[in-house]
């Protein structure tokens, strides 16, 4: 995967795609720190019109996709949906980069992190898909 980022990459947004619910986070200008943004529910809107919203807002320099790989490095079919939103979402905003990052244990990492913060599980839902998207972020600013 190619993960080569410079200042310029920033702000990057990340997206954590799932079936029902978008997490969407950001960087900053600088690329120091991610933060949450949303979620995006998928029955309630069309996500790739939303996030392109979020690209025009935010001036977003590069879209990170977390790419669910399996643990022996294999994609699945959950990796091809992940990879078919990539494409419509490159169509939808062509002039920003894209690049998919691996994002094997981002959810259960961006859980612990939750609630090792004192967050109930319940508390959780609403928040660990935007979570997961900062972990994404952080996996491929470490990159």
């Amino acid at each position: 995967m190619d993960t080569q980022h410079s200042s310029s990459s920033h702000p990057a947004l990340g997206i954590d795609h799932g079936d029902a619910r978008i997490g969407v986070a950001a960087t900053d200008d600088f690329g120091i720190l991610a933060h949450p943004v949303e979620t995006i529910d998928q029955a309630k809107g069309d996500p790739i019109e939303r996030i392109a919203q979020l690209v025009a807002a935010r001036k977003i320099q590069t879209l990170v996709l977390g790419l669910p790989v399996r643990m022996d490095g294999s994609e699945g079919s959950s990796a091809a949906k992940v990879r078919a939103f990539g494409d419509l979402l490159r169509a939808r905003v062509p002039d920003v980069p894209l690049v998919f990052v691996d994002e094997t244990l981002t959810t259960s990492t961006a859980a612990t992190k939750l609630r090792e913060a004192g967050r109930k599980a319940k508390q959780q839902k609403s928040v660990i898909d935007q979570a997961a998207a900062v972990e994404i972020l952080n996996t491929w600013m470490g990159e």
